[in-house]
């Protein structure tokens, strides 16, 4: 089991979420010390323990599992649907994580950051289309 992965993957989910640790500790009914420990990888999360952060974080539990073992992300093969999400958070998590983007996202909250991160990914025509449906949505509030 690859501690260190999934590690560094429950740290960028929750603040991602921008949630606490003494709020996911909370919501696992464990300690806020005891929930450190697996963000540092001295520890490891139990199998209910994933089921409930999966849970948390709104995205299958599988997606947490095949993160303990490289090997098990070549030989996953997910249903189309779930693979588009599950490359969705992969990339929108590594978006987060890049010391590129650590001083257009410091202010942002979560949905806006998602909202960059979206737009980033789309064609300028497409971005062109959704700042006018933006404008035209603000003007109706």
């Amino acid at each position: 089991m690859n501690n260190s992965l999934i590690a560094k993957r429950l740290k960028e989910l929750r603040k991602s979420f921008e949630y606490t640790q003494e709020f996911v500790a909370s919501y696992l009914n464990i300690g806020r010390q005891a929930y450190s420990h697996y963000e540092t990888g001295r520890n490891a999360p139990t199998t209910d323990t994933l089921y409930k952060l999966a849970s948390l974080y709104h995205i299958p539990v599988n997606e947490l599992l095949k993160l303990l073992s490289p090997n098990a992300l070549e030989t996953y093969k997910s249903p189309e649907n779930n693979n588009i999400a599950s490359n969705m958070l992969s990339d929108f998590l590594d978006y987060l994580g890049n010391p590129d983007n650590e001083k257009k996202l410091k202010m942002l909250n979560r949905k806006e950051k998602e909202l960059l991160f979206c737009f980033e990914k789309i064609s300028p025509k497409d971005q062109d289309d959704i700042l006018e449906f933006i404008k035209i949505k603000a003007k109706n509030k």
